[in-house]
């Protein structure tokens, strides 16, 4: 075989199910696009489907998909092994919290005789876990990736993950892409939005952890308030029929906008006053950071890793999770002095380009399989030195 530091670039597999629009996998394209071709050679497979964002890639970089046609295909793993034998991959890199992916890529990696194999979670508690077969396989699993700190702490107390394999990678946005820019007139006249119409708006899939029933409720208590304001929700999912049923009973139906799944989610930001996520549970919500790159205050619920983004009082307001009440309160507040806005938009954008661009994120992840690569190439010429002493670097990293 040959010798792990002769072999060029790395060979890098993303294993995902499958790749719908969504904060984990517009990453997921962001990171492949923009790693070094000098240093890695990015691959993708999809075990299901490619979804639209696994379109996307497929057309950019060698990408798989078909190899599990139900949850029970055992066969899924041998495809997997023979898949990544003939790509010759170094690391395996499994995109997503439990399931499936999580476990096929990492066993396959294993058989496969893949040098790094890791995980990359995006999520926290429910309706994602780390399940127990997906925990036996920790004593493989060189790096469980999380997306922010209290993130790690979460995985490591809660999900099984080992302490000393958990490495803080936080999420990343692409702040040239969003940035302050006028409100997009295209946009504002497919909505019917009259100039100078406050909007409130929710960047986000529609799931159940988005809680998009309290970003309702919030605006018909905003709307009693303030008639003229209007409500913009981007994203998609099985219950927007629900929701917008939710929309019609508390008399919203003329003032709501389900925009679905939009491709211009920078443009539609240019509308938005205030940004808000109602959610009961958070990794590192990139919507938020979305906003803050293009200048807008955000109201967002005190969970998860939120308050390591938002600033309360700064860069925005964090609220009680389920508080209808207070939400519509502080977007009131905001709508009020769009100066005190503006100023909090201004602070979040420098936090975010200061923490969370994209560059910081991707610099993270190449560190982090160069090294965890370095220390496999160490190990191995120790075995063929065994009267060496020389310690290997640890793979537990945070970064910042």
């Amino acid at each position: 075989m040959m010798p792990l530091d002769d072999r060029g670039p790395l060979r890098v597999m993303f294993v995902i199910t499958s790749m719908p629009v969504g904060g984990a996998e517009t990453l997921l394209v962001e990171l492949v696009r923009r790693l070094d071709r000098t240093q890695f050679l990015p691959e993708l497979c999809c075990l299901k489907e490619f979804g639209p964002l696994g379109d996307v890639l497929a057309e950019e970089v060698p990408a798989l998909t078909g190899l599990l046609a139900h949850k029970y295909d055992f066969r899924v793993l041998l495809r997997l092994v023979r898949l990544m034998r003939a790509r010759r991959i170094d690391a395996v890199v499994t995109v997503g919290t439990g399931g499936d992916k999580m476990f096929w890529g990492r066993l396959a990696a294993r058989l496969a005789g893949a040098p790094v194999i890791c995980s990359w979670l995006h999520s926290t508690g429910l309706p994602d876990r780390v399940e127990l077969p997906n925990r036996l396989l920790a004593p493989i699993t060189d790096a469980f990736i999380a997306v922010a700190r209290s993130h790690g702490r979460y995985l490591a107390e809660h999900e099984g993950c080992p302490p000393r394999k958990v490495c803080v990678i936080p999420n990343g946005v692409d702040v040239e892409k969003f940035h302050p820019r006028w409100p997009d007139k295209a946009i504002r006249e497919e909505l019917g939005l009259a100039e100078g119409t406050p909007v409130a708006g929710i960047v986000a899939a529609l799931r159940a952890e988005k809680h998009h029933e309290l970003f309702l409720r919030a605006a018909a208590l905003v709307h009693r308030r303030l008639p003229a304001a209007r409500f913009l929700i981007v994203g998609d999912g099985a219950r927007r029929e629900k929701l917008q049923s939710l929309a019609r009973q508390l008399s919203l139906h003329e003032v709501v906008h389900f925009l679905g799944t939009r491709s211009d989610v920078a443009e539609v930001l240019s509308l938005i006053d205030v940004l808000l996520l109602t959610s009961y549970m958070e990794a590192n919500p990139i919507s938020i950071l979305e906003a803050m790159a293009s200048e807008k205050p955000v109201v967002a619920t005190r969970v998860g890793s939120i308050p390591e983004v938002v600033i309360d009082g700064k860069t925005g307001y964090l609220v009680t999770a389920g508080d209808a009440g207070e939400i519509a309160a502080r977007v009131l507040e905001l709508l009020d002095a769009p100066q005190r806005a503006a100023a909090m938009g201004r602070a979040g954008r420098e936090r975010v380009i200061a923490r969370w661009s994209i560059d910081r994120m991707v610099k993270g992840c190449q560190e982090l399989l160069a090294d965890l690569y370095a220390a496999k190439s160490a190990r191995r010429a120790r075995r063929r030195r065994p009267d060496s002493d020389r310690a290997l670097p640890k793979p537990t990293v945070d970064r910042k």
